[in-house]
């Protein structure tokens, strides 16, 4: 039995946030029948999408509706609000929140009221201030801009086949990854992957004729995965014709050329920025208090520091590591900890409503896996190192049993069947961005030069 009447807001529905709602509705099933606890849940998208399966979406190996879960369907005991949380102050125990009607509204955004707070609003792209880049980049968080990758890449290849220019053929051909970690290497690995089976329907283009640039400015790639992984890696994507470029760094990409600190300069029409990510805005619009680099202080049971009712975990906290030898040493920002974390964040709360000690958070790295294309990975787990085949498989089974619910184990099991039996579906649906295009025009109008603003879509 919970002391007291508790409503719960969770900020963010990604990893954190969705475990952590699920973790509570099933450990609150009777408080929220009676009406002595609500749980609700802000965030921008009606739906949580697992990352690690991007690169294959935009691939083409998994369909992009197998990568989202709704979070209506498996929150059903929560509240779900489609919206952005902009300011918290939890002295007041508020958050303010913009919805999807607060424009039509013509205000500000809504007060929520809450008694227990967490806040899991994820992260978002680093960027630096190189020219061209707000311009000419596409990141790749979001299943849309995976999907608008792979429409991408594909136009671009039918622009190559179709132009006589040989400058513009060049450009279109050349494709320029910033950022050596988990996102940049599997997406350029299965998109090369992709693309060099797709010139087989292509008369004119060869795979040679395309030219992929990954840019790291450290001196190794997938730390994750070791200095020999991370070395075998560059050799392999070496051996596939991929220009690896290490310790150098993306000076510039304004008017389609890519320049390098090296001095090299790429014409391209392709830039994806994978390099790094940083703490959610809102982070900066509470009272809580954040460490240098604006996560929130928490202590090892998830709760921030010198706060009372107020949880983090995930990319927004800096969470001690207690399995870690190296003393001050915090939880890496990944789905492997943030998965765990949610379990024990949720478990927390009920204990704190039910006046129960808190358990510590604790969780020895078991290791990771990467995909660098089909039946190409590699991996470092539990002190093993396995590359090639192996790696590969060990990756798509890790991923397909943490990949949440039954229904989209079994459809995604489904499709990577179904893709060993037939040949894949190269096709480009760019149209998808511009919907009423096509439209506009046989009602008389001109289609808008710049589509309407979406800041999920792609460039």
């Amino acid at each position: 039995m919970v002391k007291e009447r508790a409503r719960i807001l969770v900020v963010g529905g990604g990893y954190v946030g969705m475990y952590t709602a699920l973790r509570l509705q099933r450990k609150l099933k009777r408080e929220l029948g009676r009406g002595e606890a609500e749980i609700t849940v802000v965030t921008p998208d009606p739906y949580m999408t697992y990352q690690p399966f991007l690169p294959e979406a935009a691939a083409g190996a998994i369909s992009p509706r197998h990568v989202v879960v709704p979070l209506r369907r498996v929150l059903d005991r929560c509240r779900i609000v489609i919206g952005e949380a902009t300011a918290v102050d939890h002295a007041r125990r508020t958050a303010t929140v913009t919805t999807l009607a607060t424009d039509e509204e013509g205000g500000t955004g809504q007060q929520l009221a809450y008694d227990h707070l967490v806040l899991a609003p994820g992260s978002v792209s680093r960027t630096l201030p190189v020219p061209g880049l707000a311009e000419y980049a596409i990141g790749f968080k979001t299943v849309e801009e995976a999907i608008g990758l792979r429409n991408h890449v594909l136009e671009q290849m039918d622009i190559a086949s179709s132009t006589r220019d040989p400058a513009l053929r060049d450009a279109a051909l050349t494709f320029v990854f910033v950022g050596g970690g988990y996102a940049g290497v599997e997406a350029l690995g299965e998109l090369e992957d992709m693309a060099r089976y797709a010139t087989r329907y292509y008369h004119n283009l060869r795979p040679e004729d395309m030219k992929w640039v990954l840019v790291e400015a450290s001196r190794r790639i997938l730390p994750e995965v070791g200095e020999e992984m991370g070395r075998y890696t560059v050799t392999e994507l070496r051996r596939r014709n991929i220009d690896v470029r290490l310790e150098t760094r993306l000076d510039s990409c304004a008017d389609r050329v890519a320049v390098l600190s090296d001095g090299s300069r790429f014409p391209t029409r392709t830039v994806v920025w994978t390099a790094g990510v940083k703490p959610h805005p809102v982070l900066a619009a509470t009272d809580l208090p954040r460490n240098e680099r604006g996560r929130l202080r928490c202590t090892p049971e998830l709760a921030v520091e010198g706060t009372t009712h107020a949880w983090a975990a995930g990319d927004a906290a800096a969470v001690p590591d207690v399995a870690a030898r190296e003393e001050g040493k915090e939880c890496a920002p990944n789905a492997q900890h943030a998965l765990r974390q949610a379990r024990t964040l949720g478990d927390n709360i009920v204990h704190s409503l039910r006046g129960e000690p808190l358990e510590t958070y604790s969780h020895a790295y078991a290791g990771s896996v990467a995909s660098l294309g089909l039946h190409k990975g590699v991996a470092h787990v539990y002190g093993r190192k396995l590359k090639g085949y192996p790696a590969w498989f060990m990756h798509r089974t890790y991923h397909l049993s943490r990949v949440p619910t039954f229904n989209r184990k079994a459809r995604v099991a489904a499709e990577w069947t179904l893709a060993g039996l037939f040949k894949r579906e190269i096709v480009s649906l760019g149209s998808l961005e511009h919907p009423r295009a096509e439209f506009e025009l046989a009602a008389g109008g001109k289609p808008s030069p710049n589509p309407p603003h979406n800041p999920k879509g792609s460039s």
